[in-house]
C-alpha cells in the first residue's frame, strides 16, 4: 500500500477535498450532519465513534 496525498480547505460549512490529481469533491457539514458530493451521501454523527449513513441509491 503506497502513500496517499489528500488535502482539505474549510470555508465555513464547505469543505474542499482536493487528491495528487487536483480537486476531488466538496461536502457540506452543519453541526452532527454532513453531504458529500462525491457519495451524494447523508452522514449524521451519534454519541461515540458510532456515525448513521444513508446513500442515495436506498433513497
Amino acid at each position: 500500500m503506497g502513500l496517499q496525498f489528500r488535502k482539505r480547505q474549510k470555508y465555513g460549512p464547505l469543505v474542499l477535498n482536493f487528491t495528487e490529481n487536483g480537486f476531488s469533491s466538496w461536502s457540506i457539514k452543519i453541526g452532527r450532519w454532513s453531504w458529500n458530493s462525491r457519495s451524494r451521501a447523508h452522514r449524521v454523527d451519534l454519541p461515540g465513534p458510532l456515525s448513521w449513513k444513508q446513500d442515495k441509491s436506498r433513497a
